[in-house]
């Protein structure tokens, strides 16, 4: 057994180092889900509706029993003035409705008239009418409470919609410079074949020494872009590792094995736009919390609405001898063992209840302002980012005949080099407007990826 314990511990450590270790290839999607998943900004906005969700579970105990025990005892100079002892339970429901119960047992010399000597019990109900008949401030707490949990959620959708762009943007620049890196690196070692078959052919006597010169400053010129860009490298490496966060809630270093997948800039895109953003635009995280915020405002108003009504307060109750429970279904109840009452107020001018309801009313009508203005935001945003979405394929169109056209270019220009009718520094030339028409197009796939990321954004689906 003890064995067994042991083994099972030991695939249990295995299992969490590797875990925490990153794949050898790491793709778009693995970075998005260990952002969703581990990046403090991602908990932070998680807390958010925990904490709304704590608000729900406090609005609700307005709506649980309450017991309450009253008890005081006098004497004075040898002399029992009066002994209280009288417990209550409260029960509210999520009407305006209230029950109570309870039992007294009160005695002394001098006990206040309206408390019945000895030991009694009561059974009733307490009720509004008007003001808090139909809505309460409870009601309202625990409608505005479960409204700002759907706000919060929807507020944490858009921080991570957020997050997940720019991790997003550094994870296809890091991809971007790494297949920029491979490129110019095959280029100087191209380069660098070439300037030793230019040098045995000088050697031979079949090329002039400048052409030797000529090969080893295109090389080295490809060994300078090289460094650089693996510096440019090395930066996108560090900026992308910012956002890639263990469970143990620290950073991720991306050491140079891990490599990108760049499959997304070897193939066409074939994904569209249009398939991207069918669902309605009102479920985009900032819409919906604003029509959160409005709906918690039309509570608001609903409840300042109670305020231009008189409050009613109406209590019955039903007495019994002793601590037995009032039989309520006995004529004589009614008739003998009761006590009721009721009470009104209402201020004459209604001054503060209509100004309160005015600021309410304002600003519902202030949060349905800001939804349209959000709501054209929003699709502005969408519009923008399909505009540059169809500029970069078309831009990637275009750089793909004129790629097309470069590589034919060079081909003649080494054929005809070959045959003693041109010189190499054409053909070194040719070559680096090749290399720059390849660097323009690896760019224009990362905007093109970029832009596909900026429509998920707008349309709110990085999740």
């Amino acid at each position: 057994m003890r064995k067994n314990k042991f083994f099972i511990a030991v695939l249990l450590f295995f299992y969490q180092v590797s875990s925490a270790q990153l794949p050898a290839k790491l793709d778009a999607e693995t970075v998005q889900d260990m952002v969703r998943r581990y990046h403090p900004v991602a908990k932070q906005s998680a807390l958010l509706t925990e904490q709304a969700a704590a608000g729900i579970q406090s609005a609700k105990g307005a709506f649980d029993p309450v017991f309450d025990w009253d008890i005081h005892q006098k004497t004075f100079d040898g002399k029992n003035y009066y002994a209280y002892n009288n417990p209550e339970i409260s029960l509210p429901t999520l009407f305006a409705l209230t029950v109570k119960g309870g039992v007294e047992n009160n005695s002394g010399d001098l006990l206040s008239p309206e408390f019945t000597k000895g030991k009694s019990s009561y059974l009733g109900l307490e009720m509004p009418l008007g003001n808090g008949l139909l809505f309460d401030k409870r009601r309202a707490a625990l409608q505005q409470a479960k409204l700002l949990k759907n706000q919060t959620e929807q507020e944490r959708r858009n921080i991570i919609n957020d997050l997940l762009l720019e991790a997003t943007k550094n994870y296809w620049q890091w991809a971007g410079t790494y297949q920029l890196n491979n490129l110019i690196k095959a280029f100087s070692e191209n380069a660098a074949k070439r300037h030793r078959l230019v040098k045995t052919a000088f050697e031979q006597g079949d090329r002039s020494q400048m052409d030797t010169l000529e090969s080893w400053t295109q090389w080295q010129q490809y060994t300078l872009m090289q460094q650089a860009m693996q510096r440019q490298l090395n930066q996108a490496a560090i900026e992308l590792s910012a956002f890639l966060w263990k469970p143990d809630e620290t950073v991720y270093d991306l050491t140079p094995d891990i490599l990108p997948d760049t499959s997304a800039l070897l193939n066409k895109i074939k994904m569209q736009p249009g398939e991207l953003i069918q669902q309605p635009l009102t479920n985009h995280p900032l819409l919906q919390s604003a029509s959160s915020k409005i709906d918690i405002l039309a509570t608001e108003k609903k409840l300042k609405f109670q305020g231009l009504l008189p409050y009613v307060s109406v209590k019955a109750n039903l007495l019994g001898k002793g601590y037995s429970v009032p039989d309520i279904f006995k004529l004589s109840a009614f008739q003998n063992n009761y006590k009721w009452g009721m009470g009104v107020t209402m201020p004459l001018f209604l001054r503060q209840a209509r100004g309160e309801y005015k600021k309410a009313g304002l600003k519902v009508k202030e949060a349905q302002l800001e939804f349209s203005l959000k709501r054209v935001q929003v699709e502005n945003k969408i519009e923008i980012a399909l505009n540059e979405w169809k500029l970069q394929g078309e831009q990637l169109s275009l750089i793909e005949k004129i790629l097309y056209s470069n590589q034919k270019l060079l081909q003649n220009e080494e054929l005809k080099f070959s045959q003693g009718e041109s010189s190499l520094f054409l053909v070194n030339a040719r070559e680096i407007k090749l290399l720059e028409t390849q660097q323009k197009k690896v760019e224009l796939q990362i905007k093109l990826l970029m832009a596909l990321n900026k429509i998920k954004w707008a349309a709110g689906l990085l999740n």
